[in-house]
């Protein structure tokens, strides 16, 4: 089978490697597509994340959609051509975390793309059966790949608790801040406010349906949202980009008592923060960590809104193209949003 190696900085190659054999309660599953994460981006440019640095060569890849080939000894339900979405978190269901029902938060968790455990960007891979959700028939694999970045979407939600008459900024309009907006929407939010210095997503934040876009580059958010919430500021500003000087700007411009959420990934180990904005307006401060229990929740908002949810994913590239694939989005040319592989 095919597999795209992460080897260096910037650098992959195609190898051949034997199948993967399932074993006792596990299926092998055919790759069909793979959407791109901010996260396989930094490893990518950056060779590591904060404080967890690359281990070459590495299989990259955590947005899934396959078919089932292979169900192992002891599996039932799934059988060969099941189409499925294939969920990267591998849990122990044993720890004190998994137990009480915060099972993003395992103690064992092993994530698939994440050093030391290949991910995705390969023609065929073994997991737990238990890790497979169906594919709905009317979802494209192109789609469906949006299953497990709109679940941490939903996970950020339990942070934010959006309602109607709620003003809301969205920080960074990448697939995640994007799916950030429209489920905002679709929960009532009254007023939302997209922050991204790149004009296309700009303009699919406005399709996403933020009520006001406002470039970074051109003019001062802080100032922007202050001046438009009539000093107000807003409920919940949601920091989707992790860059530069997004965080502090989600702490100036929500309103006293007001919630922040960081949904990003900061490439750096560590990250300056103004704490005084959040102390003095005692703001509260919410870390999101993956999903938990939402991926069935973001298949059915996919199966229901699929008109809403397509236009994200922008571009579509076969495997062996991956090198050109990562380059676009090194600089987010071509009007690039969500940048999906196909393997088959």
């Amino acid at each position: 089978m095919r597999v795209a190696e992460l080897y260096a900085p910037r650098r992959f190659r195609l190898v051949e490697q034997p199948p993967p054999e399932p074993g006792p309660g596990e299926v092998q599953a055919r790759v069909l597509a793979v959407g791109v994460c901010g996260s396989d981006r930094h490893y990518y440019l950056a060779g590591g994340i904060g404080d967890t640095p690359c281990e070459y060569p590495m299989v990259l890849g955590h947005e899934p959609v396959g078919v089932v080939t292979q169900a192992g000894p002891a599996v039932s339900g799934w059988g060969p051509g099941d189409r499925v979405l294939l969920d990267p978190s591998i849990y122990c269901y044993q720890c004190e975390y998994c137990l009480s029902g915060r099972r993003n938060l395992c103690a064992q968790l092993r994530f698939m793309s994440m050093p030391g455990e290949p991910g995705f960007f390969r023609d065929y891979v073994t997991l737990p059966a238990r890790n497979l959700i169906r594919l709905p028939p009317e979802l494209s694999p192109e789609v469906g790949t949006l299953f497990e970045p709109l679940a941490v979407v939903l996970h950020s939600m339990q942070f934010a608790a959006p309602g109607p008459g709620q003003r809301i900024a969205v920080f960074g309009a990448g697939p995640i801040g994007l799916m950030t907006i429209a489920v905002l929407k679709l929960w009532g939010t009254s007023r939302i406010w997209a922050v991204e210095p790149v004009a296309h997503r700009r303009e699919l934040a406005r399709k996403m349906g933020a009520d006001a876009v406002l470039d970074p580059g051109a003019a001062d958010p802080v100032a922007e949202i202050l001046t438009e919430s009539k000093g107000g500021g807003v409920d919940v500003a949601i920091d989707c980009a992790t860059q530069g000087p997004s965080l502090n700007q989600c702490l100036q411009v929500a309103r006293p008592g007001g919630r922040v959420v960081i949904t990003g990934i900061p490439v750096e180990v560590q990250v300056a923060l103004d704490f005084h904005h959040m102390r003095r307006k005692e703001l509260a401060l919410y870390n999101v960590r993956r999903s938990n229990r939402e991926s069935e929740l973001a298949v059915e908002l996919l199966r229901t809104h699929t008109a809403l949810f397509r236009p994200i994913v922008t571009h579509t590239l076969p495997l062996p193209e991956i090198q050109r694939g990562f380059a676009m989005l090194e600089d987010y040319s071509d009007g690039v949003g969500k940048l999906v592989f196909q393997l088959a």
